[in-house]
């Protein structure tokens, strides 16, 4: 048999978590895996030797703001230069169709702090309409999912009320039309406007109909406005009323969520989630306003925060919100403070860290990134980072912010790190199970029947990397640093990263649920 190309003497780890790691050639022909074992006598152009590393199939990033970057700019490589060969669309529920142009308008307005300067058309009249600009221009997959802030800012604009019958048939026409155009999941974020304004009702109306399609439910819960118990707690009777099965987005395995999740064990709940495995966010400040000033248009929010009463209880919010002022500054509309902490950013224009604060979201008209450091110590991170690595319900995703001047590392370096860090230095999580976290484990919770494994007839998704030297470069301060030991990255069968070096090639396809 003749191939196009031969992954050869590779230690083959397959994705499933259930074989252990075993020698062998892999065949690719076409966009296929073709064969999987002795291959030495067969026919190819292209024999690549992986004698001594890991051949893998390519990871599946579940919350990453990317799609926009894999259109081109500086990052359009830069996840998939970790081994992520699949990412998931509309995060946190953020999406601009199928809305008219003003509305796409405004709703890029409130997430452009997530995708940068990028120019779009912002005129998506159907979910298909705005999948195809992604055709033959893409380094890696795109896997569509309902967004949800779309969905509702379609049928209610931003009010801050809940649904009413006639809303939340507009919505279910919505979420339909995504399903019927293959996304795997309704996704929200429940503390992003307009998605934070939904009540229980509209969001187990949403549910049991993406649960009609096979779909899953995965959410950026509500830990400003419920407190985090009582989010997953919602997100647990979600679950049990529509009958569906439920993820939680960036989250970690600390006291609190562990009791959560020593009931989700109990109850038998089909729940999981993501993790990140960095002791740090990445969000806009707006996020820091009481919520009752987070509602409304984002031209309506900036325009309430003239009012002299709103900025007095914004800045005692504020106060407490910023503690130390370790937050750094990745990006804004004017380009300034970057790479600074908001500390350093106050002190150079004398004001306080909350004036600084609240200014500055004025200024820059809502449009300004941070790393958002966790309010627990160090030792206590570490602590429940090792625990968060290895729980068997969490899946790797990176949340990776790009096309912005200072992003948080995780985006560069997110995959890669649980490779170096806790799998081979702190040998926290074995190869095979780690693997499967990173590809086996979130392709089929989200459904994706036709990758995340190695074997005959699956895509040729395929990552090689060396487990000696894999490992992350970006830091906090000089984030944009490419990951190292990622040697060859093949999506649909091309190969994108050639000897760790990105090739240029853009064979990524839109996916569709079956």
């Amino acid at each position: 048999m003749r191939f196009d190309a031969i992954i050869a003497g590779g230690t083959v780890v397959d994705g499933t978590c259930e074989n252990e790691p075993f020698v062998a050639d892999v065949g690719i022909l076409g966009d296929s895996i073709a064969a999987i074992g002795a291959l030495s006598k067969a026919e190819t152009p292209r024999r690549i030797s992986a004698t001594g590393k890991v051949v893998c199939p390519g990871f599946v990033d579940v919350h990453v703001h990317s799609e926009i970057a894999l259109l081109g700019g500086r990052d359009q490589f830069a996840a998939v230069s970790q081994g992520v060969t699949t990412h998931l669309a509309a995060p946190d529920g953020f999406g601009w169709a199928p809305l008219p142009p003003e509305q796409a308008q405004e709703m890029w307005h409130y997430t452009q702090f997530a995708y940068g300067d990028a120019v779009l058309p912002l005129n998506w009249q159907t979910p298909d309409a705005y999948l195809d600009i992604f055709h033959g221009r893409i380094p890696a997959n795109l896997y569509p999912q309902v967004p949800h802030c779309a969905v509702r800012l379609g049928a209610m604009g931003w009010e801050a009320r809940p649904a009413t019958d006639a809303e939340l048939k507009a919505m279910e026409r919505t979420t339909r039309e995504w399903l019927e155009a293959g996304a795997c999941c309704l996704c929200l974020g429940l503390d992003y406007q307009p998605s934070a304004n939904a009540d229980l009702r509209e969001l187990v109306f949403l549910s049991k109909i993406a649960a009609a399609y096979d779909a899953i439910y995965a959410a950026h819960i509500r830990y400003r406005i419920l407190g985090r118990k009582q989010a997953w707690e919602e997100t647990i009777e979600i679950a049990q009323r529509a009958e569906i099965p439920v993820h939680i987005s960036h989250e970690r395995v600390d006291e609190e969520a562990a009791e959560v999740l020593e009931r989700v064990e109990r109850e038998n709940i089909d729940l999981t989630f993501e993790s990140y495995l960095y002791p740090a966010g990445m969000t806009h400040l707006a996020m820091m306003l009481p919520m009752e000033f987070q509602t409304g248009a984002p031209v309506d929010m900036l325009e309430n925060l003239e009012n002299p009463d709103v900025r007095e209880k914004s800045l005692a919010h504020l106060r407490e919100e910023l503690r130390g002022g370790n937050q750094i500054m990745g990006y804004n509309r004017s380009g300034r403070f970057i790479g600074m902490t908001l500390a350093e950013a106050a002190k150079s224009e004398g004001k306080s860290q909350e004036d600084f604060a609240f200014d500055l979201i004025q200024e820059e008209a809502a449009i300004e990134t941070f790393v958002m450091p966790w309010a627990t110590p160090p030792e206590e991170n570490e602590r429940i980072l090792n625990r968060t690595a290895s729980h068997p319900r969490m899946m790797i995703a990176s949340d990776g912010v790009y096309n912005i001047p200072h992003p948080h590392p995780r985006s560069y370096g997110c995959f890669v790190q649980y490779l170096g860090k806790f799998v081979r230095e702190r040998q926290l999580v074995s190869l095979k199970e780690a693997i499967y976290k990173m590809s086996g484990f979130p392709a089929e919770r989200f459904r994706l029947t036709d990758r995340g494994r190695i074997s005959r007839g699956l895509a040729a998704d395929i990552v090689v990397f060396n487990p000696d030297t894999v490992a992350d470069r970006s830091t906090w301060f000089d984030p944009v640093q490419p990951p190292v030991g990622v040697e060859w990255v093949f999506v649909n069968g091309i190969s994108v990263i050639e000897a760790g070096n990105v090739t240029g090639q853009l064979p990524g396809k839109v996916l569709r649920q079956q």
